[in-house]
């Protein structure tokens, strides 16, 4: 069922649209409500440059490899997320200027994986952002990046929304994954789409013959375009879902591969698994403009 809608979502078929026209009405109800929300609501100052690294699309479009390229061109930066998928509830410091501070479980994949790739930032999660921005700034903090911060409509910030290559369904939620309406993408400062803005770097590390794809990112088709050779299977968990050793260990067996095959959000996942792994690494070939337009919007920013 949930590769059903994620395939509705992102690359419908024939058999998706009467379901798509059927949940039409209630896209347009919520995608109205969305629309006014950011009309109505007030932005709160908080006296510190904040940059939103956001979409309006649910799943993946690169919101973490940006970030992580972002927070090594700034000095003195806290990254702010909501930690999706982590067992730990309030906030919490994920890491203090690269001092990793918790375990996956506590801080999700995505701020783990951020807080081991920017040995000189912060990592803060926490549900309620108005309290993080507030940790950040007494620990000294020169500016904040907010994860996943577009739809956070009540705090004053310089808005960068990601939009894909490839967009097949336009429909807000249910019918399909905008957020919001798509011509919202209007009260971004930037808007950065791929293939234009900035482009996906693939690499891989310890490569074997016979490989086993086990990943629990969403809409993970996404991935198929970049898969070396030797892909024997292709597993599939839920967006964030953890990973157990012996399951994983008896899925090689199974199939009969020599390592299993992940994305470094999955690999962060995996400390102390005594498994053969190779692994997929993604950097963002970022246009020089964007860094320079947050470069002025920080230098320019009230003291």
């Amino acid at each position: 069922m949930r590769l059903f809608f994620e395939e509705m979502f992102f690359a419908p078929r024939w058999y998706h649209y009467p379901l798509i026209l059927l949940l039409l009405p209630l896209s347009i109800i919520y995608g109205l409500m969305m629309s006014v929300r950011r009309m109505v609501t007030s932005q709160k100052n908080f006296g510190i440059p904040i940059i939103s690294i956001g979409n309006l699309i649910v799943g993946g479009s690169g919101k973490t490899p940006f970030a992580i390229a972002l927070a090594k061109q700034l000095d003195g930066v806290v990254i702010i997320s909501r930690g999706y998928g982590r067992k730990s509830k309030g906030m919490l410091e994920v890491s203090s200027e690269g001092k990793i501070l918790v375990d996956v479980t506590e801080s999700g994949d995505e701020p783990m994986l951020m807080a081991q790739s920017l040995p000189h930032a912060s990592v803060i999660v926490s549900e309620d952002r108005e309290v993080a921005i507030a940790l950040a700034k007494e620990k000294g903090a020169k500016c904040i990046i907010l994860d996943d911060g577009f739809n956070r409509v009540e705090i004053g910030k310089f808005e960068i929304v990601l939009e894909p290559e490839y967009i097949k369904n336009y429909l807000p939620f249910p019918a399909g994954a905008f957020r919001e309406f798509w011509f919202n993408k209007k009260y971004a400062d930037i808007v950065a789409k791929e293939g234009e803005s900035f482009e996906r770097q693939v690499y891989f590390e310890d490569l074997t013959q016979k490989m086993l794809l086990v990943t629990a990112i969403s809409n993970p088709s996404r991935l198929d375009s970049y898969l070396p050779e030797g892909v024997v299977e292709k597993i599939y968990l839920e967006d964030h879902a953890y990973f157990e050793e012996e399951k994983l260990r008896i899925l090689l067996s199974k199939y009969k591969a020599k390592s299993l095959l992940m994305t470094e959000k999955d690999r962060v996942k995996m400390q102390g698994f005594k498994l053969p792994i190779s692994e997929m690494k993604l950097k963002l070939e970022i246009k020089e403009t964007i860094f320079t337009q947050v470069d002025e919007y920080i230098k320019g920013y009230p003291q």
